[in-house]
């Protein structure tokens, strides 16, 4: 079975209703997780703690999503060679 990581991470946005980080230099990266579950707790966790900040938003990256093994490379992968 393939390994399932995910992303965890947030900060203050500019608009609560957007995406868009007010400053990507102090993004918070809480961690890399084995399960969606253990994710979860995680961005709860964060998501609980700032719940006073309106700008602030953690979210879930599926890192597994980003990669796939059996897939052909893509030309920007290429570049690294």
């Amino acid at each position: 079975m393939a390994q399932r990581l995910h992303f965890v991470f947030g900060g203050e946005l500019v608009d609560p209703q957007g995406t868009q980080f007010r400053d990507p230099d102090n993004i918070h990266m809480v961690g890399i997780f084995p399960s969606y579950d253990a994710a979860h707790a995680a961005w709860k966790a964060e998501a609980q703690r700032t719940v006073d900040s309106a700008h602030t938003r953690y979210f879930i990256a599926h890192l597994h999503r980003l990669r796939d093994e059996e897939r052909e490379v893509s030309p920007t992968e290429e570049l690294g060679k």
